[in-house]
């Protein structure tokens, strides 16, 4: 029987093993993925720490895959074996009702699955997926470049879309890392005066070029401050992890601004009396389903919205995850699993 091979979780907190299988046979609804890269994002520690109760174990992590469909299941229609492929951490539902067909939380009761949580994903040679999860892949990506769009990229795109600003208003990208030098590059080809702010002044540089026209150095200024300035911020995109520094910057917010807070951070405190006198809001934004990854990858191929990356071989899965915990990665951490 033909094989394939995976790093696997074998119980809450145990390190990857590399492991032979069998190669799986696509079921009703799924197709089987030959994996190509596979983005290492800090969500795989929710696998890897059992962090989410209902996990099963052994499990294969990774939601940030970009394959090669290789086998069809029964009833598969619409997609063709040799099609490019992506699939991010919604991981496809049964789409009984419009929540279940447009939203990716995890509070639907019809939701099928989350890649590598509840199903196996992408740190793999292979892998199933149901066909509502698939995103179609513009020919002239690089997988590697492209795998982080399927989570740091429909995430932040998806956000900043979501936000309420428009083309010309001024909006914050507040941290400069694996989620903020993507969302720098959305906000700036999405038409919006981009701020960057972040800790220091090493990462201006980068800022500019990915396309913020100004920059805040939040430990030598008040951020909220510096905004408030410059009329106040229509949308602030909080990618940082710092309860603290998110309750620093929340009252930069201009009138009728909104805080959307992608960063897995701690609880912070909001004055509710600002928010009151400005009709400002602080909302949290999820990722997205596969309809958003697919607008997000066809975005970043007609504005060049890159991910920068380390790249490590599939065989140094563990490597590439422990990197990447450690925050000392720039930016984002892809394995190279085929080729």
């Amino acid at each position: 029987m033909p094989k394939m091979h995976a790093m696997v979780v074998t119980e809450p907190h145990a390190r990857l093993q590399l492991q032979e299988r069998e190669l799986p046979e696509p079921a009703h609804d799924e197709v089987r993925i030959r994996v190509q890269a596979c983005g290492v994002c800090h969500s795989d520690s929710v696998t890897v720490e059992g962090l989410f109760p209902g996990i099963t174990y052994p499990r294969i992590p990774g939601h940030e895959v970009i394959g090669v469909i290789d086998a069809l299941g029964l009833e598969v229609e619409g997609w063709a074996i040799g099609e490019r492929v992506g699939v991010g951490w919604f991981g496809g539902s049964c789409g009984y009702c419009r929540h279940c067909r447009r939203n990716a939380a995890f509070a639907c009761e019809n939701l099928h699955s989350t890649t590598g949580v509840t199903r196996d994903g992408g740190y793999a040679t292979h892998m199933l997926a149901l066909t509502s999860a698939l995103a179609r892949v513009p020919g002239s990506l690089d997988a590697i470049e492209s795998a982080p769009l399927l989570c740091a990229g429909v995430t932040t795109f998806n956000a900043l879309r979501n936000s309420g600003a428009g083309p010309g208003e001024l909006v914050a990208i507040h941290g400069v890392g694996g989620l903020g030098h993507l969302g720098i590059q959305f906000a700036a080809r999405q038409g919006f005066h981009t701020v960057a702010v972040n800790r220091g002044r090493d990462k201006e540089a980068l800022a500019r070029s990915l396309g913020a026209q100004d920059y805040i150095d939040s430990a030598a200024e008040d951020p909220a401050q510096a905004l408030l300035a410059m009329g106040g911020a229509k949308a602030i995109l909080a990618t940082v992890t710092n309860g603290e520094a998110m309750q620093a910057i929340v009252g930069g917010l201009g009138a009728n601004g909104t805080m959307m807070v992608i960063g897995a951070a701690g609880p912070f405190t909001v004055d509710p009396v600002a928010l009151l006198m400005k009709s400002a809001a602080v909302r949290g934004w999820y990722s997205g389903v596969a309809a958003d990854s697919e607008d997000t990858l066809r975005f970043s191929q007609l504005n060049r919205v890159t991910s920068m990356n380390e790249i490590y071989p599939f065989d140094e899965a563990q490597a590439a995850y422990d990197r990447m915990m450690s925050g000392q990665a720039r930016f984002r951490v892809v394995l190279r699993i085929d080729g």
